[in-house]
Parts: C-alpha cells; sequence; structure tokens
C-alpha cells in the first residue's frame, strides 16, 4: 500500500489555506469530473483521487491527523497490528522512539468515527488512517454530505436578442434544457439552474448550472448600461437650414427633427428609446443620437462657384 501525498495530489503546499485547497480542488474536479471524461478510466481514478485528498485537507482534524502522520503512516500500521504495543515513530523524521498506549493515541488522533460508518470508495491508505483504526474493533471515519460543484459556461447571443429576449436549448447530459432569456440581460448577467452542476457526494445535493451572458458586439449601436448610443449621418444643408433625420432603433427606424445650424457631435437624447431594465417590463433606458455632418462629395463647377460666393459672403 502506498504514501498518498494529498498535497501533491491537489498541487499545493503544505501550508496552503483553506481557500487555496478549495480552489485547486474546484479546478481539477472540473477537469476531471466522469461526466465529462466517460470513456477515461485514468481521469476517473484521478477525479477518485482529488476528493479523497479533499476530504481529509479540508477538515481541519483530518488534516492534523494527516499532517501527524506523514510518512510514517505504516509505522503506525504496524502499531496497530501489534495491537497498540511497541515503538512508535512520528513527526518529521529523527531517530526518537516511544512506545505509544492505546490512549495515547486517542488523545494524538481523537474520535475516529463511530463503528458501521460508511466512508465511501476511498482508498486502503486512507482507510487504515481514518478508517479501521484497531482500537477496539472496526471503526470508520465519519464522512460528511457534500454539496456538488456548481458549473458556470458562458452563453453568446445578440444585442437584439437582450433587448427581446431569447430561447436557447443546452444539451447536458442526453437531456435538453430550455434556457430562457430575459429582456435586459448584460454582458456579466447570470443565469442559474438549481441542481444542474456536478452531483454531491455523500448524498449530498447536486451543485447549480450558471451560465454567464456575453452579448456580441452591435454593428450600430453601442451599449451603455440600459442606454444605447448611436451615430445618424446628417447632410451639410440639413445641418444648415434645418429638417429631418432617421434615427435607427432596435424597433425600427424614428423620425427626427434637426435644426437649422446644428453642429457635427450634438447629442439628441430620444427618451426611452434604449434597452429593457431587467426585470421592470415596462422600463427603458434612452437613446442618444450623434449627429456627424457628412459632406458633400464630387462637387460640379456651379457647386464650386456657390461654395466660394458662401465664402466670401461669410468674410464679409
Amino acid at each position: 500500500m502506498e504514501y498518498k501525498d494529498y498535497y501533491k495530489i491537489l498541487g499545493v503546499e503544505k501550508n496552503a489555506s483553506e481557500k487555496d485547497i478549495k480552489s485547486a480542488y474546484r479546478k481539477l474536479a472540473r477537469k476531471l469530473h466522469p461526466d465529462l471524461n466517460p470513456n477515461n478510466k485514468a481521469a476517473q481514478e484521478k477525479f477518485k483521487e482529488v476528493n479523497e485528498a479533499y476530504e481529509v485537507l479540508s477538515d481541519e482534524g483530518k488534516r492534523k491527523k494527516y499532517d501527524a502522520l506523514g510518512a510514517n503512516w505504516q509505522q503506525y500500521e504496524q502499531f496497530q497490528r501489534a495491537g497498540g504495543q511497541g515503538p512508535f515513530q512520528w513527526g518529521n523524521g529523527g531517530t526518537q522512539y516511544r512506545t505509544f498506549t492505546q490512549e495515547d493515541l486517542g488523545n494524538i488522533f481523537g474520535n475516529m468515527g463511530g463503528a458501521g460508518e460508511d466512508i465511501g470508495g476511498f482508498s486502503d491508505f486512507f482507510r487504515t488512517i481514518f478508517g479501521e483504526t484497531g482500537f477496539g474493533g472496526a471503526s470508520r471515519a465519519q464522512t460528511r454530505a457534500r454539496r456538488g460543484q456548481d458549473i458556470e459556461q458562458t452563453l453568446e447571443i445578440t444585442l437584439d436578442e437582450a433587448y427581446r429576449g431569447a430561447t436557447r436549448i443546452v444539451q447536458k447530459d442526453g437531456r435538453r434544457l430550455e434556457i430562457k432569456i430575459p429582456p435586459g440581460v448584460k454582458t456579466g448577467s447570470k443565469i442559474r439552474y438549481a441542481g444542474e452542476g456536478y452531483p454531491g457526494m455523500n448524498g449530498g445535493p447536486a451543485g447549480d448550472m450558471y451560465l454567464r451572458i456575453h452579448i456580441t458586439p452591435h454593428p450600430t449601436f453601442e451599449r451603455d448600461g440600459d442606454d444605447l448610443r448611436v451615430e445618424i449621418p446628417v447632410d451639410l444643408y440639413t445641418a444648415l437650414l434645418g429638417g429631418e433625420a432617421h434615427v435607427p432603433t432596435l424597433k425600427g427606424q424614428l423620425a427626427l427633427k434637426i435644426p437649422p445650424e446644428t453642429q457635427s457631435g450634438k447629442l439628441f437624447r430620444l427618451t426611452g428609446q434604449g434597452m429593457p431594465r431587467l426585470n421592470e417590463p415596462n422600463a427603458f433606458g434612452d437613446l442618444y443620437a450623434k449627429v456627424r455632418v457628412v459632406l458633400p462629395e464630387r462637387l460640379s463647377n456651379e457647386e464650386r462657384e456657390l461654395v466660394k460666393r458662401l465664402a466670401d459672403l461669410r468674410k464679409t
């Protein structure tokens, strides 16, 4: 039976914090989960090792016991077989030996669990230390029900879908899940589906599935929270003399009155023509239309003369 270095299995240092251990476990569990590796027995065995390592290192009591034994676990096993008699070396090396009594070991390792408790599919190494202690018969380490890990995936939608709402069909474990996307979602919004994450351990509940929304860029509109921004081209003559310009919206075009002598860059606010506010079906942001004055091209000789005449008039 081989010593298992749980720190090495999770890829963390021996002084790793609880947060570091949890983060490393989540990363490996997502990578090695049987649902993602259905025909990969090596990955499935590694997944079991990762779960076993996390079972020990995430529990303060078990971690202390594991650290106290370290690589000397075999001597502990020999002590068990000898019925609690004989030298037992522990710690990080050296040559000091001491005969530990059953009471001594009980003080060091505490209550190792009650008889008949199921420790699940853990290795013999785990059972040796945390399961069958040899103190008056077989006792088993108590396992805790653990909630399954959450799944998070990115879901891309268009700005038009974010405006109107949309439906997506997602395949999961051979099932079709209908994903309803409400109007007004933003990039970074999350849609939660309870119980659709990784399965729990030891009877624990399954995790949740989160779909993180990413809205693809729109060729016409720029989104700013619940507001929209758009640039509208206005010809020189309309900008000078006034008139109308067409403004695109996500519902269709609107006519915008352009007052005389409108400068390029002027902003017009169209109230309620922006994005719907999430979970507020009758509330909308605004649309800001920015004027871009377009100069005429390919002037005729007569037009050039008229422009020169205008320029001379402006000088005087």
